[in-house]
């Protein structure tokens, strides 16, 4: 599978310097390193064409696929770049995933927008989302501690979450919506420990599932919190 370029370390200055975040990642296992690097190179590639889908999602208006199709489009792209993960397919099928879940996010940020002060939600959650990410990325890399222990918790939390989500959907329920908002972000900061654990510790080897599972919890950390700041917006 060809795979995409990676990321080059920096390398420790010398002296005091040289004692660096560089060092923690040069003394990882090689293996460790290349994984790193393709990981985050991938999961940087996919955010900017995401990004870039939601941008076109939202200035053309397009409208929301529904419930059904979309998890019908979630769980049938992560089931085949399960499957193509050893492929040469694997990539088209992380960017049509990475793609079609950009595309859903353009009708709520539509929504977004038309509140008071919704470019500054945005502006927020986005902030609250890289700021999340890049601390528990780089405490998980500096320790090296092991949070695979998390993994079923963490599903089923999910599971929980996923099924809560729908009643407040089918139901109309505003305040268990806003409860599972808060139960997602929590679980993605969770999950975002989680898979790094994993890649640092070795767990995980494949670089193209380690970019999805960071790509889908950085995806929904972003959408929870755009919710949670969007109701306090919307209630002032």
């Amino acid at each position: 599978m060809e795979k995409p370029k990676t990321l080059v370390a920096a390398r420790p200055r010398a002296g005091i310097a040289g004692t660096g975040r560089a060092d923690v990642f040069t003394a990882l296992p090689s293996d460790t390193q290349r994984v790193l690097r393709n990981t985050y190179a991938l999961l940087s590639l996919t955010l900017l064409f995401a990004a870039g889908m939601a941008a076109l999602s939202t200035s053309l208006a397009l409208p929301a696929p529904g419930i059904i199709l979309t998890l019908v489009g979630y769980f049938g792209l992560l089931f085949a770049i399960y499957k193509l993960k050893n492929s040469g397919w694997a990539l088209p099928a992380v960017f049509a995933l990475t793609g079609f879940m950009g595309y859903t996010l353009g009708p709520l940020l539509s929504r977004t927008l038309s509140l008071p002060g919704g470019g500054t939600t945005i502006a927020m959650a986005l902030a609250a989302t890289g700021a999340i990410f890049l601390a528990l990325s780089a405490w998980v890399l500096t320790t090296r501690r092991d949070f695979s222990w998390m993994g079923g918790m963490l599903f089923a939390g999910m599971i929980v979450a996923i099924l809560a989500g729908l009643a407040a959907i089918f139901f109309e329920m505003p305040a268990l919506a806003l409860a599972v908002s808060a139960m997602v972000a929590l679980l993605s900061a969770g999950l975002i420990l989680f898979e790094t654990s994993m890649i640092v510790n070795g767990g995980e080897t494949n670089y193209v599932l380690a970019t999805v599972s960071l790509f889908v919890s950085l995806f929904n950390l972003f959408t929870s919190l755009l919710h949670l700041f969007g109701f306090g917006g919307s209630s002032e």
